[in-house]
């Protein structure tokens, strides 16, 4: 009873204090990412110096990959206005087959996409991007504190001498930090053959915008399960008005489908092996645990947060247990 209480107060102040400790994630999870690039700058240049080359590059990499998703998102945005007219028609003639069929929408679209619903609509959008900005200041802050201070956090750890705990840290971040590496690594690479695979199909059926659905799924590939459900959905609607036929619709929505599970139940286990092996249950109620606390941030590190805990049970022998439970499994070295 003491145990689900302290996880439930845990939880609370997790989603209470999101603003707190979301950037810290963040921030932690970029370190593991940067600090070899920073180690290695710094083993031959000044530490300041080598410090800020990490940051620019750390910097212009999410420059880089914002500037793609904008790119992709304005250019869907610009074609699904310049073809409002089709998009009209056949809202239209889909409102009418459900109607004939006693299916009631007209109204139920009508309170959604009202002047006044769009209005809050853009007013929200523009939040959240202010939101997101801060987010990412805080979250460079945090790197870039945290850089200076891996070394001597590491010199702390080595000299502990309260128990093993400091052994347990230390080995802990070490392989979690070199797990992340290896499944950020295996997660690009994914999500760019994902985005290459999504293109080549969006063009040889003809559906516009192939580019920007492949840079779209390349991008989304990034969240497990949501995102390329999401990744496939979109290119389907606006499949349904290019071709207007529902059975062209199906077929690219099936097809998206097979590369998303291709890519991802055969290509990515044979990249990763048992290092990242995960229970597919665990991966699924970690996206949609951290998405509940901390929204589509939450969605996206849910999964390295999942690694970095299983690691450190690994670590400890009273917990290991739960790392045997939900982690990789043990290889069978009997076998030949």
């Amino acid at each position: 009873m003491l145990g689900v209480c302290t996880a439930v107060l845990a939880v609370w102040a997790l989603a209470v204090a999101q603003s707190v400790f979301a950037p810290l994630a963040f921030a932690l999870f970029i370190i593991a990412m940067v600090w070899p690039l920073q180690d290695r700058l710094q083993a031959g240049i000044p530490r300041l110096l080598a410090l800020a080359l990490t940051m620019m590059a750390t910097i212009l990499v999410v420059i880089v990959f914002a500037a793609l998703v904008a790119w992709a998102a304005g250019r869907v945005g610009r074609f699904a206005v310049s073809d409002a007219a089709r998009l009209q028609a056949l809202y239209g003639q889909m409102t009418t087959w459900l109607e004939g069929h006693g299916i009631e929408i007209a109204g139920v679209w009508a309170n959604y996409f009202s002047t006044d619903q769009l209005v809050r609509l853009a007013q929200q959008v523009t939040v959240r991007l202010n939101t997101a900005v801060s987010f990412l200041v805080v979250v460079f802050i945090y790197v870039l504190l945290g850089l200076l201070e891996v070394d001597d956090a590491r010199l702390r750890l080595r000299t502990w001498r309260h128990g093993k705990l400091g052994e347990v840290l230390l080995a802990g971040s070490a392989k979690t930090a070199a797990k992340l590496r290896r499944y950020m690594l295996v997660r690009t690479l994914m999500s760019a053959i994902t985005g290459l695979l999504v293109w080549g199909f969006a063009w040889l059926v003809g559906l516009p915008l192939a580019p920007e659905w492949g840079v779209i799924a390349f991008a989304l590939n990034f969240i497990p399960f949501i995102g390329p459900l999401i990744a496939t959905v979109f290119p389907t609607i606006f499949a349904i008005a290019q071709f207007e036929s529902w059975q062209m619709a199906v077929v690219v929505f099936a097809c998206l489908n097979v590369i998303q599970f291709i890519v991802g139940s055969y290509l990515e286990p044979r990249f990763v092996g048992n290092a990242l092996s995960i229970s597919p249950f665990i991966v699924l109620f970690a996206v949609f645990f951290w998405a509940f606390l901390w929204g589509l941030a939450g969605a996206f590190i849910g999964v390295p947060i999942v690694i970095a805990l299983l690691t450190f049970c690994e670590e400890n022998p009273s917990t290991r247990w739960i790392s045997d439970l939900f982690g990789a499994p043990e290889p069978d070295r009997t076998r030949p």
